[in-house]
């Protein structure tokens, strides 16, 4: 009956970071599934073998990643979540990268 009773939830950056995470993972998701069911068809062997791989685990890895931050980032340092800052930003702008380029490829 108590098993949960010592999950915290804290309204900290770490916890925001979290839920960035968990938001822009299923975002990714869904739009990746979108452009692949529409472009699919032209990708080749290697190519789609990779961005099926891509499709698979970067959401899962952002969904994990967002959980721990949720739920444990009251414990991290101030230098320990300006680092997962960090990596946010490198996601973000490698995925929306990878978005756009997608689109840009789309229209031609």
């Amino acid at each position: 009956m108590l098993t949960f009773a010592q999950v915290h939830f804290g309204v900290n950056s770490a916890s925001l970071l979290g839920i960035l995470y968990l938001l822009w993972a299923i975002i990714y998701l869904i739009l990746t599934v979108a452009w692949l069911s529409q472009r699919g068809t032209r990708l080749r062997g290697w190519a789609l073998a990779l961005y099926i791989i891509q499709l698979v685990f970067t959401p899962i890895i952002m969904l994990l990643i967002g959980t721990i931050l949720f739920f444990q980032g009251w414990r991290l340092d101030p230098i320990l979540q300006f680092g997962q800052f960090l990596s946010l930003l490198l996601i973000l702008y490698l995925s929306i990268k990878d978005i756009v380029i997608n689109a840009v490829y789309r229209d031609r």
